[in-house]
């Protein structure tokens, strides 16, 4: 089954409007920070837009297809595993740090986040926070957010379209202004802010800080992974493929299509894909849908053989 889903947007205040400008998003919304793209989240449901599910959300089409629609690598879960977004960075986000699933289930209820970012856009020098530069005690991070240093040990990341950074839960981490991306999570939106450069929210007060649960989770020592794609780009017949990363949570590769894409949705996992730009059209069995920039069908497993046809880039996400 081939589902077109709508985004659930977020205006937060250090978005920007590309959502708009550049994907054609119609939204109500001045300021665009983040499309969610695939989500199963209480926080922002997607919605269906095309065939005998029109306007029901993902979630109550899972309920009605039941769980083997998600493939047989869901369940290990239980819950919709992963939530992926488009976000606008215009403004640098909070320093943060997100929980691992043992200490999110005990303290939030809800599981961790490990996620990955891949920069799709950036300005000229945009940079982001990614770990540490060397390892520090908890007693020396704790130390340096009191008399606000710690911005001298983090580990400051200049980008460039294409660069993949792997946040595994418990890295510090920020988004710096002028970086466009997509971010595939896992399903959870717990965030611990360490620091917010003094900002202030709609209601005129100072954004919440989580200080003793972020010094709780932080792995305070240098990222594991550098900041690139885990495969080359493979040239086949009618596109380009990359492996962007692989974990235990989800496995995500680029795809530049410049006629044909070819591929499979087994019984082990349903098949994301998110058009990052050009157009062109999906086909699955029967069912064929026009797609475009910002676009994000959802393939349920066991739908068989699809192809893509155009000129367009993607990125898949199976579990």
């Amino acid at each position: 089954m081939l589902l077109k889903l709508s985004p659930a947007f977020k205006d937060y205040l250090w978005g920007g409007t590309r959502l708009k400008t550049d994907f054609g998003f119609q939204t109500d919304l001045d300021i665009v920070a983040e499309g969610w793209m695939l989500s199963c989240h209480k926080d922002g449901e997607n919605h269906v837009e095309n065939g005998t599910y029109q306007g029901k959300t993902l979630s109550e089409i899972i309920e009605l297809l039941g769980k083997p629609c998600l493939g047989t690598n869901a369940e290990k879960f239980d819950r919709f595993p992963i939530l992926i977004k488009l976000i606008d960075a215009k403004k640098d986000l909070s320093v943060q740090v997100h929980p691992d699933n043992d200490y999110a289930l005990r303290v939030e209820g809800e599981y961790g986040k490990t996620e990955c970012w891949y920069i799709l856009d950036c300005d000229e020098g945009a940079e982001l926070i990614y770990g540490f530069k060397e390892p520090i005690s908890s007693e020396e991070f704790r130390e340096r957010i009191a008399n606000n240093t710690f911005l001298d040990v983090v580990n400051k990341v200049k980008v460039k379209k294409g660069d993949l950074f792997f946040i595994e839960a418990g890295t510090l981490h920020a988004i710096g202004s002028g970086i466009l991306l997509a971010e595939i999570q896992q399903n959870s939106n717990t965030t611990y802010r360490v620091y917010d450069y003094g900002r202030v929210g709609a209601d005129g007060k100072p954004r919440e800080l989580h200080t003793e649960k972020a010094i709780d989770v932080t792995h305070c020592a240098p990222p594991a992974r550098d900041a690139a794609p885990e495969g080359a780009k493979i040239q086949k017949d009618g596109y380009t493929e990359q492996l962007l990363t692989t974990c235990e949570l989800f496995t995500v590769k680029s795809v530049n299509v410049t006629e044909k894409y070819e591929s499979q949705a087994d019984k082990t996992s349903f098949v994301s894909l998110l058009i990052t730009d050009g157009n062109g059209v999906i086909s699955c069995g029967a069912e064929s849908l026009s797609v475009k920039k910002g676009d994000s069908l959802f393939l349920t497993a066991d739908s068989g053989a699809f192809s893509v046809n155009g000129m367009l880039e993607l990125v898949e996400t199976r579990i």
